[in-house]
């Protein structure tokens, strides 16, 4: 029996190491898994000046991932792709967390002939023209709890910042609380000493580019979080809806996991057993 190649896109702050606490389920299930690494996350991660040892300094210093764009996260996917066709695999299972949306629509509209389906988990699905950025602001996300975490306005330091290794008690309850509020104390902070501080502003921005005859031609679905407070439920639907209307012929396939912004860490196995069903 030949392995179903699925490869797996992280979201911001995070890293491939995201994706380890599934991957024993995964290869259960008969998967081949690959994972990535965008740009300025995970070990391509740089850090601000101050980081660790200066508050204000780091508040205000300019990103060293300001020139990171939607491109560059785009083609790290592609390369993973293209390497697993290339060895054989045939079309792959495409999945994406989060911010990680943006990344999965783009290399779909550029490679759709080398996507089986794409897996929406809790991600940003953006219409065409519409930046991702337009999406966090909008109604369906109000009572988010990120934004206001960050350090600085984004287009002052050219990222969206985050101090998780911040010693405040309370800023740190505010982390766990949008992003993983569903995990024990000794799984947050072991993905706080992870989470790296710099998101770059760029890609977030890009206007989304999407044909329905290429990027709407793929088979997709989408895993909401329903106690996710970082991508509100109501937002979650709202891609769902729009990109049905926009693709009538090609309808988003929907499971919903009760579970927070992080089900790769507060429900492995139910995440592993629900890519599974979707792969079919």
């Amino acid at each position: 029996m030949t392995a179903t190649t699925i490869v797996l896109v992280h979201g911001a702050w995070h890293g491939s190491w995201c994706w380890q606490p599934v991957i024993p389920g995964l290869l259960r299930h008969g998967f081949a898994p690959f994972t990535v690494d965008l740009p300025a996350h995970g070990l391509g991660a740089r850090f601000p000046e101050g980081f660790g040892s200066d508050p204000q300094r780091f508040a205000a210093a300019p990103s060293p991932h300001g020139g990171i764009t939607l491109e560059h996260y785009t083609q790290a996917v592609l390369d993973v792709v293209d390497a697993a066709v290339a060895a054989g695999s045939g079309p792959v299972l495409l999945v994406g967390h989060s911010m990680a949306g943006i990344a999965l629509t783009a290399a779909a509209e550029r490679a759709p002939e080398k996507i089986a389906k794409l897996v929406y988990l809790a991600a940003f699905m953006p219409m065409p023209g519409v930046p991702m950025i337009d999406y966090v602001r909008c109604a369906e996300n109000a009572g988010e709890e990120v934004a206001g975490l960050f350090v600085a306005p984004p287009p002052q330091i050219g990222a969206m910042r985050i101090d998780y290794r911040s010693a405040d008690p309370a800023h740190r309850a505010r982390i766990r609380s949008a992003f993983c509020h569903d995990v024990d104390d000794q799984a947050f902070a072991a993905m706080a000493h992870l989470l790296t501080p710099d998101v770059p502003a760029a890609p977030v921005a890009a206007p989304t580019v999407a044909t329905r005859g290429r990027w709407g031609s793929v088979p997709r679905a989408y895993i909401r979080c329903s106690g996710d407070r970082a991508v509100m439920p109501a937002l979650q639907d709202r891609f769902i809806r729009e990109a049905d209307a926009f693709t009538p012929r090609n309808r988003t396939e929907v499971l919903t996991l009760a579970a927070s912004h992080s089900p790769f860490v507060s429900m492995p196995g139910e995440l592993a057993q629900a890519l599974a069903d979707l792969a079919g």
